[in-house]
């Protein structure tokens, strides 16, 4: 199941919001309170969401829960032979073993021993048959967080099952994140706060991001997987220029659509998650990039990896492998595969570069930092989306060497009709320049029209009745798409 299906939208999101609502009435005493009622229904309901997309693999998801939960008891107690420092050095050690290996055996297993047998040049490690499991790279990753707070007494040990299960388990994020750290999602689960205005806002970021997935990136995507289908001899610098173009567009809609949904739905349930994106396409350097595309996940690395190694401290040479590691981890993160970790590779190289000095030097410009940062991103787009190194690289030679590449048996207008334009310009806009231009325009305003607007009514969302109408026009294009298309998963579901 995903936020942009039929079944979500029209059957289980009405359902769960409604009983949560009304747990959440006021008056509930007893054993099971309030706060405890509604935890226990979203739990319930985030393990069914996980199931329907993958039952197979929910046990997994459960002992997860459990073993985490258990070094987490261990790790807080302060009796016994856990309460030394050697102690619980070797639980936090156990804890990184534990959920690396889980990430490691369902999601690199054949890669690494398909890496082996090639060094060795004989079939060493037999190959095996492993779905990877949903979310698994980010449930993880949340895990190890806990851990790791946990040891470094940023937190205390969670003693409530529940609240632990639905750390992991809440459907909004399970997926494809954000990866929230337990010390900021925690207290929520014991008093989250609702309000209509928080509603409201959820609903409007709800839509926002469908309307981004089922109209913006699925109708880009439609067009990128028709030239990828393409024989490659029919591929010519145009179509090559496209593709890129229209993937680095399809995969930022898709995945910030994701967040914003998942924002969304956190806050109509009462909880504020992390934000995932800043208008990345905005960034006039690949440093700024890396700091407004995915945070969350670019946040976990810089705290959980790149301080622990020694950060930019221990000098230069160091600060620059440091970097290395980190984009090549973020690369494997993403797909177990050496086209995603030449990718990290390759983001590695320009943030050296602009430390270097290729960053003072971009600063002398205006207009074309911007130029370099979007195009530096959209040329290491072509490995993600080609999925191969050789197909990337035919990609690449045809972007770079346009001359040589002329020929195709297929016209542009053939593939990329004018509902396709229509889309891709109005992505462009909505990449950043839209929203800096209104907010520019609302720094305008009197003081006066600003109270006016900050104190509108919760349920007429942002900026009154105007966008109210926009978005519910955003939710019919929506549903009518969704009901006239094929489905699409998200993304960042495959990472």
């Amino acid at each position: 199941m995903v936020f942009s299906s039929m079944i979500f939208i029209w059957a289980f999101l009405p359902i769960v919001f409604i009983l949560d609502k009304l747990a959440g009435l006021p008056g509930r005493k007893g054993i099971l309170g309030r706060n405890v009622l509604q935890n226990l229904l979203l739990l319930l309901a985030s393990l069914f969401f996980y199931a329907w997309g993958q039952p197979d693999y929910l046990w997994l998801l459960l002992v997860s829960i459990l073993a985490n939960y258990a070094l987490g008891l261990l790790m807080g107690s302060r009796k016994g032979i856990f309460a030394a420092g050697a102690g619980r050095l070797a639980l936090l050690i156990a804890g990184i073993g534990v959920n690396l290996g889980i990430l490691g055996y369902y999601k690199y297993f054949n890669f690494f021993a398909n890496t082996l047998n090639r060094a060795l040049g004989r079939q060493l490690i037999e190959m095996r048959q492993i779905a990877l499991p949903l979310g698994v790279s980010f449930f993880t990753f949340q895990a190890l967080t806990y851990l790791i707070d946990l040891y470094k007494e940023k937190l205390p040990a969670e003693k409530n099952i529940l609240n632990m299960a639905l750390y992991f388990s809440f459907f909004p994020k399970i997926t494809q994140g954000p990866i929230e750290k337990y010390r900021d999602f925690g207290p929520q689960l014991a008093g989250r706060r609702q309000s209509a205005q928080k509603m409201s806002e959820g609903i409007r970021r709800f839509i926002y991001g469908l309307a981004k997935k089922v109209l913006v990136a699925d109708a880009l995507g439609a067009c990128v997987d028709t030239i990828y289908g393409l024989d490659i001899g029919n591929v010519n610098a145009a179509f090559a220029w496209i593709a890129a173009l229209f993937y680095s567009l399809q995969l930022y809609y898709d995945f910030s659509g994701y967040s914003d949904m998942a924002v969304g739905l956190g806050k109509m349930f009462g909880f504020s998650l992390s934000e995932n994106f800043d208008y990345p396409y905005l960034a006039s350097s690949i440093t700024e990039f890396w700091r407004r595309w995915h945070m969350t996940l670019m946040s976990w690395f810089k705290e959980y990896l790149y301080f622990p190694l020694g950060g930019s401290r221990k000098g230069k040479a160091r600060t620059y492998l440091n970097i290395f590691i980190v984009f090549m981890a973020s690369g494997l993160w993403h797909g177990a595969s050496w086209d995603f970790i030449c990718w990290g590779l390759y983001h590695a190289v320009f943030q050296v570069l602009e430390r270097l000095g290729l960053g003072k030097l971009l600063e002398k410009t205006r207009a074309l930092k911007h130029v370099y940062a979007c195009l530096v991103v959209c040329v290491g787009w072509v490995f993600f989306r080609a999925g191969d190194m050789g197909l990337a690289l035919q990609y690449l030679k045809r972007m770079f060497l346009p001359w040589t590449y002329t020929a195709s048996g297929y016209a542009v207008q053939e593939i990329v009709n004018h509902r396709t334009i229509f889309v891709f310009v109005c992505a462009v806009l909505g990449c950043g320049m839209v929203q800096a231009a209104w907010k520019k325009l609302a720094g305008r305003r009197s003081p006066e029209k600003q109270r006016s607007m900050e104190s509108a009514p919760a349920i007429a969302l942002q900026y009154g009745a105007a966008e109210l109408i926009f978005c519910m026009a955003l939710l019919g294009l929506s549903i009518m798409a969704m009901v006239s298309s094929t489905y699409s998963a998200f993304l960042y579901m495959n990472f």
